[in-house]
C-alpha cells in the first residue's frame, strides 16, 4: 500500500514540476514599482489616439456632430504605411468600426460614438475610379439615415482628421481600422511595401524597431507588451477593468501561426472576465490603445511596467 502512495506522489510531484518548467521560469516575482494599473499616461501620445468610451468608441474627442457631410466621388489614397485606403471625395479617410457586422451590413455606432465618428451618407457616394461599384451598398441606421456600406461595412469619418491624408483614427480602441477600396481593413505590413495584405503577417511574428530591437507584433503589426505585475505560475493577468481598455489582450493564435517568436509556454487562458488571452512563454500578452499605426511603441516604459516583447518573451529594455 505504501508502496502504491509513494508512487502516486512521486508521479503528481513530476507532472508539477514539469508544469512548473513549462510556465513558471520567472516565477512571477515582484515587479518594479509603478502607476496603478491602466492609470499610466503615455510620455509620447500620438493625436488622435484617444482611448474613448469603454466601449472603444473613441468618444473622448469632445466633437459634436454636425450635419452628415455628402461622401461624392470616393478615392484612393496610397499611404505609406497603411496602403491603399479609402477617402471621400474631399480626401478625407474613411473608416470601418469591428464592432459593426457586413453580414448582414449592421451598425453598432451610436450617440456619443456617432459624434466621434460621423456617419458617411449613401445617398450621392460614387465609387472611386478604378474600383468595384458593386461594393458599394447602404444600410438603414436607427434613425432610418441611410448609411454608406463598402464590402458591406458601414462607412464613418473620423471627427479627428482635421485634414485630407489624415488617419488619426487608425487603430483607436483596436476597433478602428482605416478601410481599404473593398472594405476590409487597409492593409498594414510596418515592414513591407505599402499595400502589402494584413495576411502577410503571421499571427504573432517579429518587427526589428530601430530604437527597440527585435519586437513582437501581433498580426496588425502592432507591437505587443507585457505588464510585469503579472505572473507566468501561477499564470495571472493584473490588468482588469479600465486597465484592458488600454491595454487589450492579444487574441488566441494557433501556434501555426507563429512566425520567429518563442512558442515555448505557448498558452491560451481563460481569465477570470471571460476574455481568451494569449500568452508567450506562459505570460500574459497585450497591445496598446495609444499606438495609432503599425510601428508604434507608445506603450514601451509606460509607468514602468510596460514593456515590449522581444521574441523570446523577454522584456526588451529591462535588464534581469
Amino acid at each position: 500500500m505504501n508502496t502504491w502512495r509513494n508512487a502516486s506522489l512521486a508521479v503528481t510531484a513530476a507532472a508539477l514540476l514539469t508544469l512548473t518548467t513549462a510556465c513558471g521560469q520567472e516565477n512571477g516575482t515582484s515587479s518594479p514599482n509603478g502607476q496603478a494599473v491602466g492609470n499610466a499616461a503615455p510620455a509620447r501620445q500620438p493625436a488622435g489616439s484617444g482611448y474613448g468610451s469603454d466601449t472603444g468608441y473613441g468618444s473622448d474627442t469632445g466633437a459634436d456632430a454636425s450635419a452628415p457631410k455628402s461622401a461624392g466621388q470616393l478615392a484612393v489614397w496610397d499611404s505609406k504605411k497603411l496602403g491603399k485606403v479609402l477617402t471621400d471625395s474631399a480626401g478625407f479617410t474613411l473608416y470601418r468600426f469591428d464592432k459593426d457586422t457586413a453580414d448582414p451590413p449592421k451598425s453598432n455606432c451610436e450617440g456619443d460614438c456617432a459624434n466621434a465618428w460621423p456617419v458617411v451618407p449613401a445617398d450621392d457616394a460614387t465609387a472611386a475610379a478604378g474600383t468595384d461599384a458593386a461594393l458599394l451598398g447602404e444600410v438603414t441606421r436607427a434613425d432610418g439615415t441611410k448609411q454608406l456600406t463598402v464590402g458591406g461595412w458601414p462607412m464613418y469619418r473620423y471627427a479627428k482628421d482635421t485634414r485630407p491624408g489624415d488617419a488619426t483614427g487608425q487603430g483607436v480602441g483596436g476597433t478602428w481600422f482605416a478601410s481599404a477600396p473593398d472594405g476590409k481593413k487597409a492593409a498594414v505590413n510596418a515592414d513591407g511595401p505599402a499595400g502589402a495584405e494584413p495576411a502577410d503577417l503571421a499571427g504573432l511574428s517579429v518587427r526589428k524597431d530601430p530604437e527597440l530591437g527585435d519586437i513582437v507584433v501581433d498580426k496588425r503589426g502592432m507591437t505587443v507588451y507585457r505588464f510585469t505585475k503579472d505572473s507566468a505560475w501561477p499564470m495571472k493577468s493584473a490588468c482588469t477593468g479600465d486597465c484592458l481598455k488600454k491595454w487589450p489582450v492579444v487574441s488566441p493564435v494557433q501556434k501555426n501561426d507563429v512566425e520567429g517568436v518563442t512558442t515555448k509556454g505557448f498558452t491560451t487562458f481563460d481569465r477570470p472576465d471571460g476574455i481568451r488571452q494569449q500568452s508567450v512563454d506562459c505570460w500574459p500578452i497585450y497591445t496598446y490603445s495609444g499606438d495609432a499605426e503599425p510601428g508604434d511603441t507608445n506603450g514601451q516604459g509606460v509607468g514602468g511596467t510596460w514593456y515590449a516583447v522581444s521574441p523570446d518573451a523577454k522584456l526588451v529594455g529591462v535588464s534581469k
